[in-house]
């Protein structure tokens, strides 16, 4: 074929190649091609290769031009295509027809691959219809649907590159999987009863239909049970059963975190959380997130939410799931399957063993699971859904580069919340979350992750980007490569960089960073910082005051410790004394010894490294007010002192103050604190106290970067770091700095706590080989 063609009826057709990039495996996207072309009356082929898709399509270039715009506009919508690239072609025989071709392998393509895909309408239809083959059937599933990512060995994304490859296609699957026209055309995962996967149930041994009624009996009846999810073995239970959620408690080692609650529909999630247009939008997306949104009067458990204003809500994702909800008639906690702070368990002989003694029955089915995924979690921050935790149906779907990274780079995180990333190209794929890396399976499951994301991608790291603080047993694991080879990024820079790379910003932009700590390349521990900054570097124009951390990371797990620095350590940057005499309640209230051991420490300078931390002031105050003396999860402090704001009537702001020291601006914590005391010795009650703090912490936020632009010229603003999942201050500062005339972003798709650093490290990076090609 050359590149037109004199058709009979005077017409001329061309012959392009079409190459279609971005998310477009597992996703429907052959079988779409295929019932575009007829539409449009194109000839030719489709077929996957590598990452991409290529299509030979010949018609009349106008036809050609509207088919491959359409590619795009009409794309299903778990696809995500980043581009279209067309060639004219010559010199190939005309198509008479337009045919789906088998995959072809092709390493040098990009490889993208799909995240697993909630249980569509059409199937959900399938699962309660007694007159289909597939009703009741747990693994339900077409090119709409199901998983993807949990499953996927190679790339590209086909049945024999899947732990599907196991169950040969009956007759009447494998029709629907060959016939270009059925919805279930290539959708690898394809199954039924006669064919697929088969639930089981321990003990007793019982398979299919009489696994499921076991474990949906025993969740009645007030147990705890073990059930094989998408991405991992999960633990269930009734929601509206104090019991049964205390023995799952005490079975995961999970004391008072709040747990998600997972129900069969909207109008269920409305019972029990007040959703906004936004909740209501991520939760019902193919990714099916758990949303925080506030409790409404639905009844619960008290235990699920151990006392706070938020409940964590889903819709369920997988039919599994569909059916468990439908028989046991309730909410369910859903919770993955671990012991708090290890991984969750997604090999069935580690379930059986681990899980099966602390639960009442293990629900499990023989689809091998190979990548381990926990639940997506999404809160709703100033009107925009903000990602808190980037796992399942979000994962490893790719994230833009502002700078392409030219060599291939490993990010490698930070250490709690733990993600890593692959930057390649224009394209950074973030891992899956870990969790904390000092649990040793934990650790072990990060490096299976990381190994197996670098096999599926086909890429080979030349540089490694990591935190500054070299205890991070991810900096240690960095400590392995080279070091012309190893890009340090300082924590907090490479939280601000996450957010301005999300959105794409381009210029210098200010950074504003509220969280817990991070090492500072002044050898102190930083986490209330503000910062000019581009993706090369970074200067530091303001901070917190500091307090010492009197025990080090004992001072992070109680913040009765951490307020006691502030007693008798706090930076001298006025003439007022200490933080104040009214804190006589929080000294009595603790054991006599250890009030004198702290001070000594102090005094001494012994394991009391000072800290400008914004998420330390949170808890000192949370402490001062009687509110949280121990954090029995991370951040616990915190989530009370936003919970204790909540619904409070608008409140001026504190007592704060900023003084030039160091040539920095620096907001004076301890000001703020002893007005707080001062407030509550006067009779104030501690949640207006606190929601009089949030406002505060915006107005500084905002003076700060006022007069950082005033220094600077810059009126871009990028906030990140953990304490901005606190919505409340989140949206504060926000509208503060918006008010102030400041174009403001916030991590939307990236996490703004740790679980966003590798991808900021992976931009920071980019950007520093781009700009010194002498590293190479």
């Amino acid at each position: 074929m050359t590149g037109t063609r004199t058709r009979e009826d005077g017409g001329t057709a061309e012959a392009r190649r079409l190459e279609v990039r971005g998310t477009v495996q597992g996703v429907g996207f052959r079988p779409f091609v295929y019932r575009l072309a007829l539409a449009c009356g194109v000839r030719g082929d489709v077929r996957n290769s590598g990452g991409v898709v290529l299509i030979t399509a010949v018609g009349e270039a106008p036809v050609l031009d509207d088919f491959a715009a359409r590619l795009v506009t009409e794309a299903p919508g778990a696809a995500s295509v980043t581009g279209v690239t067309a060639t004219t072609l010559t010199g190939a025989v005309a198509p008479t027809g337009f045919a789906v071709l088998g995959s072809a392998a092709d390493g040098s393509a990009t490889r993208d691959v799909p995240s697993d895909l909630a249980t569509c309408e059409d199937c959900l239809r399938e699962l309660f219809d007694p007159g289909d083959r597939r009703y009741r059937y747990p693994f339900v599933n077409c090119t709409a649907c199901g998983p993807r990512a949990t499953i996927i060995a190679a790339l590209p994304y086909d049945r024999a590159r899947t732990t599907m490859a196991a169950f040969t296609m009956c007759p009447a699957c494998e029709a629907e999987y060959r016939d270009p026209a059925d919805r279930r055309f290539h959708a690898e995962p394809i199954a039924c009863p006669a064919c697929g996967p088969r639930l089981g149930w321990h003990p007793g041994g019982r398979r299919e239909e009489a696994a499921l009624s076991a474990a949906a009996a025993v969740i009645r009846g007030g147990g705890v049970v073990a059930v094989k999810g998408i991405g991992g073995y999960q633990m269930v239970c009734d929601a509206t059963d104090a019991e049964a959620v205390g023995r799952l408690r005490a079975a995961k080692g999970r004391e008072a975190k709040p747990l998600a609650v997972m129900v069969p529909d909207l109008a269920a999630a409305r019972a029990l959380a007040d959703l906004t247009v936004a909740d209501v939008g991520a939760l019902t997306s193919s990714a099916r997130p758990i949303v925080l949104a506030p409790r409404a009067s639905g009844s619960l458990a008290a235990q699920v939410c151990d006392g706070l204003p938020d409940v964590g809500v889903f819709l369920p994702y997988s039919p599994l799931h569909h059916l468990l909800l439908r028989d046991v008639a309730g909410p369910l906690v859903v919770t993955s399957g671990n012991h708090a702070g290890g991984p969750m368990v997604i090999e069935d002989d580690a379930a059986h063993h681990r899980l099966g003694p602390v639960v009442d029955g293990v629900l499990s089915h023989d689809r091998p699971i190979l990548a381990r995924y926990d639940d997506s979690v999404v809160r709703v921050v100033a009107g925009r859904p903000s990602t808190v935790r980037r796992a399942r149906g979000l994962t490893p779907a790719p994230l833009p580069l502002p700078v392409a990274a030219d060599e291939p780079v490993l990010a490698l995180g930070a250490q709690l919340k733990h993600t890593f990333t692959v930057a390649n190209g224009r394209r950074a794929i973030v891992g899956p979350h870990t969790g904390d890396l000092e649990d040793a399976e934990t650790y072990a499951a990060f490096e299976h992750a990381l190994e197996r994301c670098l096999r599926v991608e086909d890429v080979e790291p030349a540089y490694v980007a990591h935190d500054l603080h070299p205890e991070y047993l991810s900096s240690k694991h960095a400590a392995r490569w080279p070091a012309r080879r190893r890009i340090p990024v300082q924590h907090h820079h490479a939280h601000v960089a996450a957010t301005a790379a999300e959105h794409g910003v381009t210029g210098p932009f200010l950074g504003v960073a509220y969280d817990g700590l991070g090492l500072g390349d002044d050898g102190t521990f930083w986490g209330g910082e503000i910062l000019l900054a581009t993706y090369t570097g970074y200067r530091r124009l303001g901070r917190f005051s500091r307090a010492p951390l009197c025990g080090g990371a004992a001072a992070v797990r109680r913040p009765a410790r951490m307020a006691l620095g502030y007693l008798f350590g706090a930076e001298p940057l006025d003439h007022a004394g200490p933080v104040a005499g009214p804190a006589a309640d929080l000294v009595a209230r603790l054991p006599e010894r250890e009030v004198a051991v702290v001070r000594r420490m102090i005094d001494r300078g012994v394991n009391s490294p000072p800290a400008s931390s914004a998420g330390r002031l949170f808890d000192a105050l949370a402490a001062l007010l009687g509110i949280c003396d121990d954090n029995r999860y991370e951040g616990e402090a915190a989530m009370r002192l936003e919970a204790a704001a909540a619904g409070q009537d608008a409140a001026d702001p504190l007592d704060w103050r900023l003084v030039r020291h160091g040539g920095l601006w620096v907001y004076d914590g301890a000001v703020t604190l002893r007005d707080a005391l001062a407030a509550r010795a006067d009779g104030e009650p501690p949640g207006r106290i606190a929601a009089a703090f949030h406002r505060t912490l915006a107005a500084v936020a905002a003076e700060l970067c006022g007069r950082a632009a005033d220094d600077a010229g810059v009126g871009t603003v990028c906030l990140s770091g953990g304490v901005f999942q606190n919505r409340t201050l989140a949206a504060a500062v926000v509208g503060a700095l918006a008010g102030a005339g400041f174009e403001v972003f916030i991590g939307e798709r990236v996490p703004v706590n740790d679980g966003g650093v590798s991808y900021g490290q992976a931009a920071v990076a980019a950007a520093r080989l781009a700009g010194a090609p002498e590293r190479r």
